[in-house]
């Protein structure tokens, strides 16, 4: 029965929804059906979204499976690792602490603001004519 363990997170960052699956394994990636090298070829996205493994100590110890939408890349790694951080806590409530002292289980709000009518983006006002 210890093999049907499995650990459930939905992150979310900007636009993009992350729902990520824990299972006890050796380290193996799947997102949206391909592996983070291939998802994410900028290191940076990929040291982002397993960021709360090294956090934790588990490198290699969870398969990650991830179905995310929405956004663009940097909003995505900020998804999953979200998603990554919730289940983590979910298999072992010790480490909520450590995680949420670096900061993932907090869901960063920052978006993009709407644009308003009357102005060209939602703050930028036509420029001011005299005459």
């Amino acid at each position: 029965m210890a093999e049907l363990a499995q650990y459930r997170g939905t992150g979310k960052r900007k636009t993009s929804i992350a729902r990520v699956i824990l299972r006890p394994g050796d380290g193996g990636t799947w997102i949206n059906g391909r592996t983070i090298d291939e998802y994410f070829p900028r290191p940076t996205h990929r040291s982002t979204v397993l960021a709360p493994f090294k956090v934790a100590g588990l490198e290699a110890r969870y398969d990650l499976r991830v179905r995310v939408a929405g956004g663009g890349p940097s909003g995505q790694a900020g998804a999953i690792r979200h998603g990554i951080a919730r289940a983590l806590v979910e298999a072992d409530p010790e480490l909520r602490v450590p995680l949420k002292r670096a900061g993932f289980l907090t869901r960063d709000a920052r978006m993009v603001e709407r644009k308003k009518a009357g102005l060209h983006k939602a703050r930028k006002a036509p420029q001011f004519s005299k005459r």
